[in-house]
């Protein structure tokens, strides 16, 4: 996951990451509470995201390939003009549904506007000072340290599962039919014993050096966040707010 992170010295890399993930969470519920037909609104969300990117430093065709991961939300989204209800309207050569097309254009316009900032929150933020940031906002410390643990080790376990593949494939392995589907699934499940394994002897090593099962650890590793520094975090989500209501009050 440390490939995600982006270095760089900007104003958003030195926020602290409960800040930046404060920011993110309530910029998204702004998002999500506009109301679909405030078409200017979501335009006004899309310039401050455009000056987020920008402040960050991210390059745009790595803002844009990263975003890419929503393109599942996109197919299904253009679906539902074709296949929704209600009242019909033409669209060119194309009958499409009324109701069908607000219903892309909600999804579109607001998941795409999340996906946007949880890429430059990714891209600012190293995996473990995010973790830190969630036990700094005191989240539940079991859900807390799954995170950490994920973080710190699901570089190993893909590095594993890249090593059972190259070991596959240097013995006549090829993946091109279904006949090799049962080999897939062996190999799946030697992964999760070998996974499962590791995790019994790293518990071993934490609780013979004096782990308590908290999320203290976490914390202590992280960097505290004065005032002035969470009215500065929070201008997104601020100014974003500012536009939805200017919108609704027109």
């Amino acid at each position: 996951m440390e490939g995600l992170y982006l270095p760089g010295e900007t104003r958003i890399h030195r926020l602290p990451a409960q800040v930046k993930v404060v920011a993110a969470v309530l910029f998204a519920l702004v998002v999500v509470a506009t109301p679909r037909e405030d078409v200017a609104a979501f335009g006004g969300y899309a310039v401050l995201v455009g000056m987020l990117v920008a402040v960050a430093g991210i390059p745009p065709a790595l803002q844009l390939r990263r975003m890419a991961l929503e393109l599942p939300f996109v197919i299904f989204a253009i679906l539902l003009p074709v296949v929704g209800r209600g009242e019909r309207i033409d669209v060119g050569p194309l009958t499409l549904s009324e109701e069908g097309l607000w219903a892309a254009w909600n999804i579109l316009a607001k998941g795409t506007l999340g996906v946007a900032v949880a890429v430059v929150l990714a891209a600012t933020t190293r995996p473990t000072d995010l973790v830190g940031g969630l036990a700094r906002l005191r989240l539940p410390g079991l859900l807390v340290q799954i995170t950490g643990f994920m973080v710190r080790y699901v570089d190993v376990v893909a590095a594993e599962a890249g090593r059972m593949r190259t070991a596959m494939v240097a013995r006549g392995f090829r993946a091109h039919h279904v006949r090799a589907w049962p080999a897939v699934a062996r190999s799946l499940g030697a992964l999760f014993i070998r996974t499962y394994e590791r995790g019994e002897r790293i518990q071993v090593a934490m609780m013979s050096r004096g782990y308590d099962g908290t999320a203290r650890a976490w914390a202590m590793g992280s960097v505290a966040a004065p005032p002035t520094t969470w009215v500065t975090g929070l201008a997104l989500p601020a100014a974003a707010l500012t536009i939805g209501v200017l919108t609704w009050l027109r």
